[in-house]
């Protein structure tokens, strides 16, 4: 079991919205200390879940890293605006929602802790190969696509068969189709195949600002030294949604594989596993995810009153409710807050290698930069559009309280239990 160490109250910097004008109403709120829930802020999970085993140790935390988006967001418990109502109960051990448009954080709980991805990773292969694969082109999948763990999660895409890559997202992001996955890294890598897709994926994710991403497969199937973070994945997803082909794939509910007469293979449907489409109005696609020992991991996004919210999970458990449905209880809360809510913000693309090393104390990217004298910061540009939005925000302190988390590690793995394997089941994989 998991055991937590107590609360301790310090202070944080919180982040006003960047599309916000700071008027004195809204400095006045922001100025008001991020408020104590009833009965105390609770930890990550704030559902019990039973112990789960992480593939190796996480990395030595990196401050900054920790700190990108802003100071509130280090922490591994609760962070929250300071007119937030209580989040709803969730099992998993990190979670982030965020505004797609904005930017704008809304909240979360130990938004930078490490925790392995499962196939929420298929998104971060998605952010770097559909700019680099034609979805018209026609492609032939090869004995090493279909080399994936036996029982993991497939489409069904036959050894010789020839399709067109479209056909392969789609089998990707409905079915969450592994071997769909190592043929788009092989076809996007370049002369190194599969190992040139992967590395492909890791600078895409160093691009976006997810410096606690690392890819080992391009699927999501553990590996050794493979993380994520519930604040990498929004960034992740939001450079997906920002991409028209991904939009569409994301929200298709049925798709046809066409048949493969020189093999002999019939045309068939595939269904999307994402259930928050059919159960959530406004719904707009997303991703699930699950291995032996990342758990369940979940990424959806939705639309409502104008509003394009996402909400990334890690290391759920389901015993009552499954991940797209702990999903949909956190985007309603998310759109329950007031525009102007935040407690940080997603970073731009391209803004951490911009971003000079600051000295000792000072303020920077990494800790949600704004101008204290007033003075316009340079316009950052959305991804994936023309749009430029003016980078506006400013730094108070706010009393947040962070919860100190140790995590008992269960002995190594041994060789025949939770090793490399990405289950099928009814929610995805």
């Amino acid at each position: 079991m998991r055991t937590w160490g107590p609360s301790v109250a310090l202070a944080a910097a919180l982040l006003l919205p960047l599309s916000t004008p700071v008027t004195p109403a809204v400095a006045a709120r922001a100025a008001a200390p991020a408020r104590r829930l009833p009965g105390g802020a609770p930890p990550c999970p704030n559902v019990p879940a039973p112990a789960t085993r992480p593939p190796q140790a996480p990395p030595s935390p990196d401050p900054a890293a920790r700190s990108v988006g802003g100071a509130a967001l280090d922490t591994a418990g609760l962070v929250v605006p300071p007119v937030a109502t209580a989040p709803p109960p969730v099992t998993a051990i990190s979670w982030l929602v965020a505004d797609l448009d904005t930017g704008a954080v809304l909240g979360g709980c130990g938004p930078h802790e490490y925790a392995a991805p499962a196939s929420v990773q298929k998104l971060l292969l998605a952010a770097t190969m559909l700019p680099r694969l034609d979805p018209n082109r026609e492609v032939t999948m090869t004995a090493g696509d279909l080399a994936i763990e036996p029982g993991s999660s497939a489409v069904g895409l036959a050894e010789g068969g020839h399709y067109r890559i479209e056909t392969i997202w789609l089998g990707l992001l409905l079915k969450s189709g592994n071997e769909a996955a190592n043929a788009l890294a092989r076809l996007g890598g370049g002369p190194d195949g599969l190992a040139g897709g992967i590395r492909a994926m890791n600078a895409e994710a160093h691009r976006l600002g997810a410096r606690q991403t690392h890819a080992v497969t391009p699927s999501g199937l553990d590996g050794p030294g493979q993380f994520t973070s519930a604040y990498d994945l929004a960034l992740i997803a939001r450079a997906c949604f920002a991409d028209p082909a991904f939009r569409r794939y994301t929200a298709t509910r049925t798709a046809q594989v066409p048949a493969q007469p020189a093999l002999r293979e019939r045309a068939f449907q595939i269904q999307n596993d994402n259930m928050l489409l059919d159960h959530y109005p406004g719904a707009i696609g997303g991703k699930t995810g699950f291995t032996d020992v990342a758990r369940h991991t979940y990424v959806g996004a939705a639309e409502r009153g104008g509003r394009r919210l996402v909400v990334t999970l890690l290391g759920a458990e389901i015993p009552t409710q499954r991940g797209w449905q702990q999903g949909a209880a956190l985007l309603d809360w998310g759109f329950g807050l007031p525009r102007d809510a935040a407690v940080g913000r997603l970073v731009e693309p391209g803004e951490l290698d911009r971003s000079a090393a600051p000295p000792a104390g000072a303020a920077s990217a990494l800790a949600g930069h704004a101008d204290l004298g007033g003075g316009a910061a340079a316009p950052a540009k959305r991804p994936g559009t023309g749009l430029s939005i003016a980078v506006g925000a400013v730094l108070v302190a706010g009393g947040v309280v962070l919860l100190a988390r140790r995590r008992r590690h269960a002995a190594a793995v041994a060789s025949t239990g939770t090793v490399l394997r990405g289950a099928k089941i009814p929610e995805g994989d």
